[in-house]
């Protein structure tokens, strides 16, 4: 196990980060990067097709995370969760762009994290990109009782105030932005085996990794920012993803490429530099994190804890629930070697339909495709089956790629109690409201309101609702596989 050795020596460095010296020590401002859709897909985690320097850089200047997962893998839950240090089905936030009309409310004592900060005299500012002046994503299922944010930038903020300054990045989020200047041969892209190999999926994943160079580029010219403002000696640099990739079994899925995300830190003093960490970190461990390097104390409340604790967490529990019109219950627990997937609804097909998903993933339709003409493999056949187990259980070690069901080997069926346990007792101590189903008017308004959306979306691509699967293959042949653009 790698271990960050640096503990020690940056609790002491940074001593505001325990409410000492308060006086003697600057409070240090915070600049947090997240980016949409992304897995640890970028150089620095191992991936020699993608050119990200700056991303890389700031890994070596801090601490690299590789473990770090998301608590929901679509963005509003896992944004709804990171922003107050509570799991999503904790506060009744777990449904996918629910209560967005209907003024619901933060249970008490539950509050966005950045009343915490705003509080304690800092500027808390959220911008999009490097667009200094546009306030950036939240997607929140829930009304905040108080303004979360004090402007766009930290440049707004009063003259030595210190800033917790939170940027939001789309570059990676579908659709795809291409990297004309360092594009990405599809032939060299490294496909996992649960998805078809053809030219248009190749593609596609291709477009994705350029998507990460066109990230790389933006955190670039924020940190030079920084820098030429002369903040970076007295600056924490947080960054991660928000949730894990948008591809078939990532996004809206708790295998790894729906949960885990890139994570690093840079300390204004070094601490830490070049070392990675190993320990599993959830996203509402972002808050009182952060709380702690400001010196605030993290309210008792909060659900997560500090991703620098000297007791890391035993296992990270992540869940899914209805994502737009897909109603779905579905949790897991991850240790650092195995994976325990718990599926509330087993009679349903992995994938059910989803308006999204089958307007943005050409991996849907070849999939599709593919089970017509008797071509699944058997990695592949699982996912396209017309029911799943109740259970998966995945060595992770043995299988990256999480495609051999363990839950039936009686070789595994101490691990599997276990990891059943944990899940039952985190159930009943967090008290998941996802056994509790919404309301039918609501499901029946997002089904109706995804389909007619689809079939608006299809009319515009020459498509109907009875169209092939062959003919939605050949629509995106077509507009992946023509002429190379730029964007």
């Amino acid at each position: 196990m790698r271990r960050r050795s640096f503990l020690v020596a940056s609790v002491g460095a940074l001593a505001f980060a325990a409410g000492r010296h308060a006086n003697a020590t600057p409070r240090p401002n915070i600049l947090w990067l997240i980016s949409e859709d992304i897995s640890p897909d970028i150089g620095c985690y191992g991936n020699s097709l993608v050119q990200t320097p700056n991303l890389d850089r700031l890994a070596a200047q801090g601490t690299r995370y590789d473990a770090a997962f998301a608590s929901c893998p679509v963005c509003s839950p896992a944004r709804s969760a990171m922003m107050t240090g509570m799991y999503q089905t904790s506060i009744g936030v777990h449904n996918h762009r629910s209560h967005r009309d209907d003024d619901y409310r933060l249970p008490e004592p539950v509050k966005v994290i950045t009343s915490y900060f705003r509080d304690a005299g800092y500027f808390v500012s959220n911008g999009r990109g490097t667009d200094w002046e546009r306030g950036g994503k939240t997607d929140w299922n829930f009304t905040p009782d108080e303004k979360p944010f004090d402007g766009t930038d930290w440049r707004q903020r009063k003259a030595g105030q210190p800033f917790l300054a939170q940027y939001n990045f789309s570059l990676t989020h579908r659709d795809f932005k291409r990297d004309p200047e360092r594009p990405i041969d599809p032939a060299k892209v490294d496909l996992p085996p649960y998805y078809p190999d053809t030219p248009l999926l190749r593609r596609d994943w291709a477009d994705y990794l350029e998507s990460l160079q066109v990230l790389d580029t933006q955190v670039g010219a924020l940190l030079k920012r920084l820098e030429d403002d002369g903040l970076a000696d007295n600056t924490i640099v947080l960054y991660h993803g928000d949730h894990g990739r948008p591809h078939v079994r990532g996004k809206q899925w708790l295998y790894e490429g729906g949960i885990r995300v890139p994570m690093m830190v840079r300390k204004p003093d070094g601490a830490g530099a070049g070392t990675v960490s190993d320990d599993l970190v959830s996203l509402i461990d972002v808050a009182p994190t952060m709380m702690k390097w400001a010196g605030i104390t993290p309210p008792k409340h909060l659900e997560g804890q500090s991703i620098e604790s000297e007791t890391p967490r035993e296992f990270v529990v992540c869940a899914r629930d209805r994502c737009d019109e897909t109603v779905d219950r579905i949790r897991c627990v991850r240790t650092k070697r195995y994976k325990y997937i718990k599926n509330f609804y087993p009679e349903r097909a992995y994938l059910q339909f989803n308006a999204y998903k089958k307007k943005q993933y050409p991996a849907v339709s070849v999939l599709e495709q593919w089970q017509a003409e008797g071509k699944l493999t058997e990695a592949q056949k699982p996912f396209m089956a017309a029911t799943r187990p109740e259970e998966e259980l995945y060595d992770l070690q043995a299988d990256p790629h999480e495609v051999k069901n363990l839950a039936g080997d009686p070789a595994h069926a101490q691990t599997l109690a276990s990891l059943r346990k944990h899940l039952t007792d985190w159930i009943e101590k967090t008290g998941d409201m996802g056994a509790t189903p919404e309301p039918k008017e609501i499901t029946d308004y997002w089904m109706d309101e995804a389909r007619g959306r689809h079939e608006k979306v299809l009319k515009g691509r020459g498509l109907t609702l009875d169209s092939t699967p062959e003919e939605h293959v050949a629509y995106w042949e077509k507009r992946l596989l023509g002429k190379r653009e730029g964007s």
